[in-house]
């Protein structure tokens, strides 16, 4: 635990479900209605520090996290999973945490590219 991690100290009414290495909530400036982060118990920084338990946990999870946000809302028919890795990604909070997107139609007027759009000019890479 990191004294001034603010994930290490996550209010226990934040915390939407709990599993053993990890736990679930709302991302506090969600991209999408039901935007999620799965974040991981053990403070490390980032997903490549992950060990062989946690990383077979996670893709239990993620499945999870998905089939229950699908059953809460019609709407989504999609996904995006994200992680930032380091300041240059775009890492703001150094302990290891995933985003869970759900994405709905027409929620952007082009989703072409998805994750290239972290570099705008890359994402419509046909055009």
């Amino acid at each position: 635990m990191a004294n001034n991690c603010v994930f290490c100290k996550i209010s226990k009414p934040r915390i939407e479900r709990e599993f053993k290495n990890f736990y679930s909530i709302k991302d506090q400036y969600p991209v999408t209605k039901g935007h999620t982060l799965i974040i991981t118990k053990r403070h490390i920084e980032n997903y490549f520090d992950l060990n062989k338990e946690e990383l077979e946990e996670l893709n239990k999870i993620l499945k999870a996290e998905k089939i229950l946000l699908e059953k809460s809302d019609s709407e989504i028919c999609g996904f995006n999973i994200g992680i930032n890795q380091g300041i240059v990604a775009g890492q703001t909070i150094m302990h290891c945490h995933i985003h869970l997107i759900p994405r709905r139609k027409d929620d952007t007027e082009n989703p072409r590219g998805g994750v290239r759009g972290v570099i705008p000019n890359k994402q419509n890479y046909k055009a």
